[in-house]
């Protein structure tokens, strides 16, 4: 069964045999989370929440909503492009793999709010997708 796995920026860490799927993919989600509880929309707007598993929540359920078809193809964000077809034309590729992502994982029994779930679901499951 395919895993979620926490990307680490230290040194000496690697990904093994996960695909890293953050920011700095193609899969990468762009809404982000700054400050631990503020969501980042990729129009520069700012949502502040009560806790950071609520703005994980929220940048999870936009990328979902993205994916589905909510917005536009693309998103433009300092230098970086996410665009939504990419991302659905290459999710064959995520099927049974690790995906590495820098979110936090989630502690036993909490739900995991990062779009690397999302994706290890319809990677899964295409036929969720069927807008």
């Amino acid at each position: 069964m395919p895993q979620r796995v926490q990307r680490k920026r230290s040194p000496g860490w690697r990904a093994g045999a996960a695909l890293i799927v953050d920011r700095s993919s193609r899969y990468g989600n762009p809404w982000r989370i700054i400050d631990d509880h503020i969501l980042l929309h990729p129009d520069g707007i700012t949502q502040p929440f009560g806790s950071s598993e609520e703005a994980r929540a929220a940048a999870s359920s936009h990328y979902r909503a993205w994916l589905h078809g909510t917005g536009p193809d693309t998103w433009k964000v300092g230098r970086k492009t996410f665009d939504r077809r990419r991302v659905l034309a290459d999710l064959w590729r995520l099927k049974d793999r690790d995906l590495a992502c820098t979110c936090p994982l989630p502690e036993v029994g909490r739900p995991d709010f990062c779009h690397a779930s999302v994706l290890h679901e319809y990677a899964d499951h295409p036929e969720r997708l069927a807008l």
